[in-house]
């Protein structure tokens, strides 16, 4: 599909979209044009071409926070940068792919040594404090929160054997894909 093509047909959901975040309709005109530019010159950095709507979403909301930036330099504005950057449909695309990850949580802990195991589940997935578990296991709180941190490392770096994964420019999980056919850890 030609670039034109592509252009006019998201085009109008980008505008709806611009139009929902910046109130003033010359305003989303002229983002609009820059988005339009962003997206031709960076065409060829686009990977995979099935997720050719993401990718574009994601130049657009980097323009907008750009937009935000400047028209907002006081700090006191960055909640307003944020609410205007997330959308209900983004906020459920970041919930399904927590949901997909979810079930490969609990298989990569069971390859967590026990004592690691443990922890990381009583603190992250029961929500127990560092310090009571400290106090339940007669541990020291500096050695519970070694554990935590060690586990969660190791959790970290099973995921990433698996997974290739997608962070927007917030640090949060967009997508991901499976490195190779061979992880059945999920």
């Amino acid at each position: 599909m030609e670039f034109k093509q592509l252009w006019q047909e998201y085009r109008h959901q980008l505008r709806n979209f611009l139009l929902s975040k910046v109130k003033n309709p010359s305003d989303v005109d002229d983002l609009l044009q820059e988005i339009l530019i962003k997206t031709y010159q960076k065409l060829n950095t686009l990977k995979e071409a099935d997720k050719f709507s993401a990718w574009l979403f994601q130049i657009a909301r980097n323009t907008l926070t750009d937009y935000y930036r400047k028209s907002h330099r006081d700090t006191s504005h960055q909640e307003i940068v944020e609410k205007a950057i997330f959308t209900d449909e983004e906020s459920e695309q970041y919930e399904q792919v927590r949901r997909e990850l979810t079930k490969c949580i609990h298989p990569f802990l069971q390859q967590l040594p026990p004592k690691y195991r443990d922890a990381i589940e009583a603190v992250d997935l029961q929500g127990m404090s560092q310090k009571a578990l400290a106090v339940e296991l007669q541990l020291s709180h500096s050695a519970i929160k070694s554990r935590v941190q060690r586990a969660r490392h190791m959790l970290r770096e099973l995921f990433q054997e698996c997974c290739h994964y997608q962070l927007d420019v917030r640090g949060n999980l967009v997508d991901f894909e499976s490195k190779s056919a061979n992880c059945s850890s999920c």
